[in-house]
C-alpha cells in the first residue's frame, strides 16, 4: 500500500512495474489531485474540502464525514465511478457523535458503508 504523505509525488511508472515485478499487487490512498501511473491495482481516493479531483474512478472513495466545506459534502461524489463509498467519521474529541451523524447518513443513503478506524478505537496508535 502506497500511502501518505501524498503518494501519486513519488509513485511512477518504473516503480509499479518493479513491485510488479516483484509479485505485488499495488494499492494507492490518495487524495485524488494528482494522477497516478497506469498499473495500480486498487485506489482508495481521500478528496480533501476543497481538492479538485483528477482521479474520478477507482476501487475506493473515503470521505471523512463531516467536513465543514460545503464542497465536501457526499452528494458531490455520489456520481464518481467508485466500487465502494466509505464515510469516515471526523477523529477529533466529537468523534462519538460523527460516527452517530455518518451512521446515519449512511442509513439514509445505502450507496454509502461507514468506515471506522478501530486501531484507534480500541487504543493503538
Amino acid at each position: 500500500v502506497c500511502t501518505g504523505g501524498e503518494p501519486a509525488l513519488q509513485l511512477d511508472g518504473a516503480l509499479v512495474a518493479a513491485l510488479h515485478a516483484r509479485g505485488f499487487t499495488i494499492a494507492v490512498e490518495t487524495n485524488g489531485t494528482l494522477p497516478l501511473p497506469v498499473g495500480v491495482d486498487w485506489i482508495c481516493v481521500s478528496p480533501k474540502a476543497d481538492s479538485q479531483l483528477v482521479i474520478t474512478r477507482g476501487q475506493e472513495l473515503k470521505l471523512v464525514f463531516p467536513q465543514t466545506d460545503a464542497a465536501a459534502q457526499p452528494a458531490r461524489f455520489e456520481n464518481l465511478d467508485f466500487e465502494h463509498h466509505f464515510l469516515q467519521p471526523l477523529d477529533d474529541p466529537q468523534q462519538p457523535r460523527h460516527i452517530q451523524t455518518a451512521t446515519a447518513y449512511c442509513l439514509a443513503h445505502p450507496r454509502w458503508k461507514l468506515s471506522l478506524q478501530t486501531h484507534k478505537m480500541i487504543g493503538i496508535p
